[in-house]
């Protein structure tokens, strides 16, 4: 067998074991549910400890890929504000996913919205998730990074 042939299959090899670990997907959300304010006269919409908007939300559609490595895909259309003065607007935000597995957070980068409402995220979950992902919930939040200031806009609906 001639050098360059042996140099290539070794460079195979050495490449084989790095597709087998490429991230398995972890979760998946189809479909969105916009933020209402309140859930009883007095009370709140309080999601995993996270205030809601100050004024209702709508979502025209919402699609999440995880992967166990933490990586994470949203593409989210039309969310926009649907009350108050600036009804219809995207309300001058910027959002970011957060993934809860069981009570555990993992927040994504902060991307605009645009004008019409849409966005999309691809990047990592800080931290990455666990690899086994109970009871998840993905809310989309406003920009603020301070817990003080994080408020939910919508919701991903788990695919089965």
């Amino acid at each position: 067998m001639n050098k360059t042939l042996s140099s290539c299959l070794l460079c195979f090899a050495a490449l084989a074991p790095l597709s087998a670990m490429a991230a398995e997907p972890l979760v998946r959300f189809e479909g969105g549910i916009g933020e209402i304010p309140v859930s009883s006269v007095a009370t709140a919409n309080v999601v995993q400890e996270v205030p809601p908007g100050g004024q209702p939300w709508v979502i025209s559609s919402l699609s999440a890929d995880v992967s166990t490595d933490g990586g994470i895909k949203v593409d989210g259309r039309g969310l926009l504000l649907a009350g108050g003065n600036g009804i219809g607007t995207n309300g001058g935000q910027s959002v970011r996913a957060r993934l809860i597995c069981a009570g555990v957070p993992s927040d994504s980068d902060v991307v605009p919205l645009e004008a019409n409402g849409d966005f999309r995220i691809k990047g990592s979950l800080v931290p990455t998730p666990p690899a086994i992902c109970n009871t998840p919930v993905l809310l989309i939040l406003n920009g603020s990074l301070t817990a003080a200031g994080t408020r939910w806009f919508a919701a991903g609906i788990v695919k089965q």
